[in-house]
C-alpha cells in the first residue's frame, strides 16, 4: 500500500516552511492528500496569524497541484494538549510529518519532547524534519539503520512506499559477532530478498569498527554519501517493561541533519 493521506503539523516556528515543503513533496510523489493541522491555544496565535498560515498552506498546496485540507483546532476549547490533538488525527493518516524539537519551540507553545511522544504513541510512521536547513529531495537516497528486532522490522515496512520510489537504498547494520556471525546474518539475506520482491534493490553497508557508535556512524554516512532520508526504529525496552527511546534514536533527535522516519 502507498501513502494516501499525509498529516503535517504546522506551527509558527521559522522551520515550519521547510517542513511544509517536505510534506508537499511527499504528497506530490505519492499523489496523496495533505492535511495541514495548526493547534491554537488561549487565543495564541492571533486570528490574523491563523488566517495568514491558512492562506500560505492553501496557496502552496494549490501551486503543487495536490489535494489539501486545512484544519485548525483550539486545544484549550477541546481540553487537550498539542500532543493529544495530533494523536486524535493520526488514525486517518498514513504518515505524520513534524518538526525537530528546538529551543525556539517553547516560545510558540510546542513541547520540546513532542517528537518522542508522538513516535511512541501515534501508531504510524513519523517523519521528523530538522529545524535547520532546507531539503530539496526526501526519499531519493535512503539509509536504513538495522538491528534485528521488532522496531527495525516495523520501521522498514512502514517506509516501504518511500523505499519503492527511491533511487538508492542502503541498510546499515553493526558488524560484530552478534550481527554477522550469528542469526542476524541469515536474517539480513532474507531481508534483502524480501525487499527485492517488492521492487526495492537495497545493498548492505556495514559499520566495521567498534569504536564508533551506531548513531555517529549513521550521521557520518548520511553526510559523506549525501543521503536525504534516514529510517530507523525508535523504541527500546526500558526498566520493568516501560517504553523508552533507544540511545541511537535519542542522539538522532538531537543531531539530525536530514529528515528521519521513525517507527516503534
Amino acid at each position: 500500500m502507498g501513502l494516501t493521506d499525509i498529516l503535517v503539523h504546522l506551527d509558527h516556528l521559522t522551520s515550519c516552511g521547510a517542513r511544509l515543503e517536505v510534506a508537499i513533496s511527499l504528497a506530490r510523489q505519492h499523489q496523496a492528500r495533505l492535511t495541514g493541522l495548526l493547534v491554537v491555544r488561549h487565543r495564541y496565535p492571533t486570528e490574523a496569524a491563523v488566517a495568514a498560515a491558512q492562506s500560505c498552506f492553501e496557496q502552496r498546496v494549490a501551486a503543487a497541484g495536490i489535494k489539501g485540507r486545512w484544519q485548525c483546532v483550539d486545544g484549550s476549547s477541546a481540553g487537550a494538549g498539542m500532543t493529544e490533538v495530533l494523536l486524535s488525527r493520526t488514525p486517518s493518516s498514513d504518515l505524520l510529518v513534524i518538526g525537530q524539537g528546538s529551543g525556539e519551540a517553547a516560545d510558540v507553545g510546542v513541547p520540546f519532547d513532542l517528537p518522542e511522544r508522538l513516535v511512541l504513541e501515534a501508531g504510524l510512521p513519523v517523519l521528523i524534519v530538522p529545524y535547520a536547513g532546507t531539503f530539496a529531495t526526501v526519499g531519493e537516497r535512503v539509509l536504513v539503520a538495522w538491528k534485528a528486532g521488532r522496531e527495525s522490522t516495523r520501521a522498514l515496512n512502514d517506509a516501504l512506499p518511500i523505499l519503492q520510489r527511491a533511487h538508492r537504498v542502503e541498510i546499515m547494520a553493526k558488524k560484530d559477532a552478534d550481527t554477522y556471525g550469528g542469526m542476524q546474518g541469515g536474517q539480513l539475506a532474507e531481508l534483502f530478498a524480501h525487499l527485492a520482491k517488492r521492487g526495492v534493490v537495497a545493498r548492505p553497508c556495514s559499520l566495521l569498527t567498534r569504536k564508533a557508535t551506531l548513531g555517529d556512524a549513521l550521521l557520518n554516512r548520511v553526510c559523506d554519501e549525501g543521503f536525504d532520508l534516514l529510517v530507523l526504529g525508535a523504541y527500546a525496552h526500558g526498566e520493568e517493561g516501560s517504553r523508552a527511546f533507544g540511545s541511537v534514536a535519542r542522539q538522532l533527535l538531537k543531531q539530525m541533519t536530514v529528515p528521519v522516519l521513525m517507527s516503534h
